[in-house]
């Protein structure tokens, strides 16, 4: 496996400190229910995303204010994989298809899933970081393709961690 999947799985939280930070979202315990957990949870996350893509044009504006036309073409790099990364959280398939309906998902699994989906959250936090350093940098015009390249970065790591939270479903579903 990946670092980042190890990473991930070893951050156990519990399914109280998940549901605490979603208002509405009970977890997949109830089989007819997980199909709107699901749901429920992406479109949480989607929604934070979209609030760090306007603070993003928030400070690309001010980047621009401060003479930096030259830096547009890698702030926009960074915001495109930002608003691809938002995307791919906000309209991927319900319950992946239906299948979670019919799991029989012991406890490891869905700690596993628990994991995951906690660790979804936090890049929401990881990219207010990334974006108070952009911001910082911008402020005293000094590390500004460092503050980018590091959101660009993380940007990365966190479709690749949405994309092993559907590794993780997939297999679940290579056992019915």
């Amino acid at each position: 496996m990946s670092d980042l999947y190890d990473r991930i799985v070893s951050q156990k939280g519990s399914l109280e400190k998940l549901i605490s930070k979603i208002p509405g979202f009970t977890g997949y315990l109830d089989n007819k229910a997980r199909r709107t957990a699901d749901r429920l949870l992406r479109d949480h996350i989607a929604d934070q995303l979209s609030q760090r893509i306007i603070r993003l044009s928030q400070i690309e504006t001010t980047l621009l204010d401060h003479g930096g036309l030259s830096y547009m073409s890698k702030t926009s790099s960074a915001k495109g994989k930002f608003q691809h990364f938002r995307d791919l959280v906000k309209t991927a398939a319900p319950g992946y298809s239906g299948f979670m309906e019919a799991l029989p998902i012991g406890p490891e699994e869905m700690e596993k899933l628990y994991s995951f989906d906690e660790a979804l959250i936090a890049y929401a936090d990881k990219f207010d970081g990334a974006l108070n350093n952009l911001d910082k940098a911008v402020k005293e015009k000094a590390g500004i393709e460092e503050a980018i390249a590091a959101l660009d970065t993380l940007t990365i790591e966190a479709e690749n961690a949405f994309q092993l939270r559907d590794d993780v479903l997939t297999n679940l579903s290579k056992t019915m």
